[in-house]
């Protein structure tokens, strides 16, 4: 009888906590997925080697750089390629008290993109710094690419191209203030080196900012 009414309450006991355990949340189908952009930074002849301002070996990323455009294109994400668009007088070149030899003049063979970038014809041109008296490193500073983006419904954004410690580090921390992920790919970027150890200067700062930095190889949007 006392084995008996110990397997009853036993049961009793089961049964209770079943009907009592949280049931799991349900997936919310209405949740809107990560939207991925890919961001090609200034990838111009006049900062590819026998250009005005070149980048060492600045013209080696163009083919990891194309098959990101790959990879992006073939999910159907979108594409935004920056550019730097100067006046003959811009306020950066040294002719005008700048820090710079003039580079990537608009109209001009050495603002054009490197003729080996294979870049779709639906990609986003941004043009940056196209006004004689205002620079601008960032490919968010004086243009619409925040604003596309936010249109496009993207919230993260993987970055490549030129230079490292310039417009490349200037644009990934514009991105995290404009409340977007965002991915650095070093094996897609190269720096001016104007001091050494400026690129790694860069890397460790956006690094620390909570930029993420990969590798092409873990790139999978």
């Amino acid at each position: 009888m006392n084995r008996l009414l110990t397997i009853s309450i036993l049961c009793i006991t089961v049964l209770s906590h079943c009907a009592h355990r949280r049931s799991p949340t349900p997936i919310d189908e209405d949740q809107p997925m990560s939207k991925q952009a890919l961001v090609v930074v200034d990838l111009q002849n006049d900062f590819c080697p026998g250009g005005s301002l070149a980048v060492p070996e600045g013209d080696k990323i163009v083919p990891v750089v194309n098959d990101l455009i790959g990879k992006f294109s073939q999910a159907g994400l979108p594409i935004f390629a920056t550019r730097d668009w100067h006046p003959g007088d811009h306020v950066s070149f040294k002719t005008q008290g700048g820090p710079w030899p003039p580079h990537c003049v608009q109209n001009t063979t050495g603002a054009q993109f490197h003729p080996d970038l294979r870049l779709p014809n639906n990609a986003t041109i941004i043009s940056k710094a196209d006004s004689p008296e205002r620079d601008a490193y960032s490919g968010f500073e004086g243009t619409d690419l925040a604003a596309l983006l936010e249109q496009a419904g993207v919230d993260h954004i993987v970055i490549c191209g030129l230079a490292t410690d310039y417009c490349v580090k200037a644009t990934a921390l514009d991105g995290l203030k404009a409340g977007l992920g965002v991915t650095v790919v070093e094996d897609a970027i190269r720096g001016v080196e104007v001091q050494p150890g400026d690129s790694q200067k860069a890397l460790d700062e956006m690094q620390a900012a909570g930029v993420l930095l990969v590798q092409y190889g873990a790139v999978n949007p």
